[in-house]
């Protein structure tokens, strides 16, 4: 059962954030172009890994 507020409230989130910067304000930087892509790129890849943990979560673990 996946968690919605995971995958909703910060996955999703993380992700459109890290692309705007990466795409968006990076370009319009001068010298710290590099590190604003690195950063945006780090929180998009740090919301896909919440989101995928998000839908693998459950309250009981599955004991078989």
């Amino acid at each position: 059962m996946a968690s919605k507020a995971i995958t909703a409230g910060v996955a999703i989130p993380m992700i459109v954030v890290g692309s705007l910067m990466a795409w968006l304000w990076a370009p319009l930087e001068g010298e710290l172009r590099p590190q604003v892509e690195l950063i945006g790129s780090a929180i998009g890849i740090l919301g896909v890994v919440f989101f995928i943990s998000g839908l693998f979560y459950a309250k009981e673990p599955a004991l078989h």
